[in-house]
């Protein structure tokens, strides 16, 4: 098979025989190149056409361009495992990828386009995606996942939010539309993750002819996790009630850690697929824990979200990637040679970016290590997983 055919399958790219493909791909190289872009504009004087400010720019653009993409790849893909419905695919999946390419576009040229525009196109991706999903499993009867359509309409909510605050119609309020964005992605990531991570292990365990039952999953912990984190959305919506809000932030904190204990990761440590969802899951407790102090200890709010973004989000969208992208092309569930440096450049990115906010002294040294970092963390998974992605699965199946 040359070059040329092995990027076709049955005629159709292959980039376009599955969502995981192109989204995936699309979200490490915007991670990747949005970062460092925001880091040349910042401190090397790059001339971007923007006309937002700055920095809800770069943080809109992590938010609600760089996360929805990676749960678009992910969601597509695992709803067809959900419901047994066909892939979204071909023309169709292009459609959704140009829409969200359009966004970015958009947000990239804010200072040659008139705000109204700008967000009219940046606000069609996230409810494309929910009425295409919330179809599908209507369709198939699969009420259990609406609550992730349900996640992202909110999520576009917020995104409504910051660009009515760009646009002056809407009291900026602070980082309302940033925190409420990172509050639902925390939820999304607590839905997700409660539902992967616990079942790899365990299956993981059994294959090492161990007891899967180490694995203790509880419907009362998953509830309790997923609500007790919802429930900071209301609260920090109305953004004059830190008490409560750190109380709240504290009691999910807790039911998160304890369900994640309950889990048993350090047993899988052998295995990096593994233990990585683990340690994702594990920077949200401690973003929770950051922002349930912020108030006593007067910490900036930059500390929790970058933990909660960075930290969490960074790390559990490299995790899932590089998972997914073995399983569902035939390949073997090992990670590929060299990728394990993905692993430690996103949670070295993480780290020092939160130690950064800490530390207002270590700002320039620490926000010039994570750039580093994370820049090298996406784009050694587009130089080892392209090859992966953009060819045919390694069984011959279609998908």
């Amino acid at each position: 098979m040359n070059d040329t055919t092995s990027l076709r399958y049955n005629d159709e790219p292959v980039l376009l025989a599955f969502a995981f493909r192109p989204f995936f791909l699309l979200t490490a190289l915007y991670a990747a190149s949005l970062v460092a872009a925001w880091f040349a504009f910042l401190f090397g004087g790059l001339p971007l056409p923007l006309g937002l400010n700055p920095i809800q720019w770069h943080a809109h653009e992590l938010l609600f361009g760089m996360v929805p993409a990676a749960i678009a790849g992910f969601l597509l893909t695992a709803m067809c495992n959900w419901t047994g419905a066909p892939p979204l695919k071909g023309s169709g999946l292009l459609a959704l990828v140009l829409l969200w390419a359009a966004g970015r576009a958009a947000m990239w040229l804010s200072g040659w386009l008139p705000l109204w525009l700008v967000a009219t196109i940046d606000l069609a991706f996230l409810p494309a995606m929910a009425a295409y999903v919330a179809r599908v499993l209507l369709c198939h009867g699969n009420y259990r996942n609406l609550v992730l359509v349900a996640l992202l309409v909110l999520l576009a909510g917020a995104d409504l939010s910051m660009h009515l605050g760009f646009s002056g119609f809407w009291p900026p309020r602070g980082r309302l539309g940033e925190i409420l964005a990172l509050d639902l992605i925390a939820a999304i990531m607590v839905v997700v993750g409660g539902r992967i991570t616990p079942a790899f292990t365990a299956n993981w365990l059994g294959m090492q002819g161990q007891d899967p039952a180490l694995v203790r999953r509880s419907e009362v912990l998953d509830r309790a996790a997923f609500w007790s984190t919802i429930a900071m959305v209301p609260v920090d919506l109305a953004m004059s009630f830190p008490v409560p809000a750190s109380l709240i932030a504290l009691i999910a904190a807790f039911v998160n850690g304890w369900r994640l204990l309950a889990w048993r990761g350090w047993k899988a440590s052998a295995e990096p697929l593994i233990w990585i969802l683990h340690v994702a899951l594990g920077w949200i407790v401690v973003a929770l824990l950051l922002k349930a102090m912020t108030p006593w200890l007067a910490l900036s709010p930059s500390v929790w979200m970058h933990a909660m973004g960075a930290g969490a989000a960074g790390t559990l969208i490299l995790g899932v990637m590089t998972r997914v992208a073995m399983g569902h092309t035939g390949r073997p569930m090992r990670l590929p040679r060299m990728a394990i440096w993905i692993y430690v450049a996103i949670i070295t990115a993480g780290l020092v970016r939160v130690i950064a906010a800490f530390v207002p002294q270590l700002a320039y040294p620490g926000l010039s290590v994570s750039t580093v970092a994370w820049v090298v963390a996406f784009l050694l998974f587009v130089l080892i997983y392209w090859p992966i992605l953009s060819r045919p699965r390694a069984d011959g199946r279609p998908g």
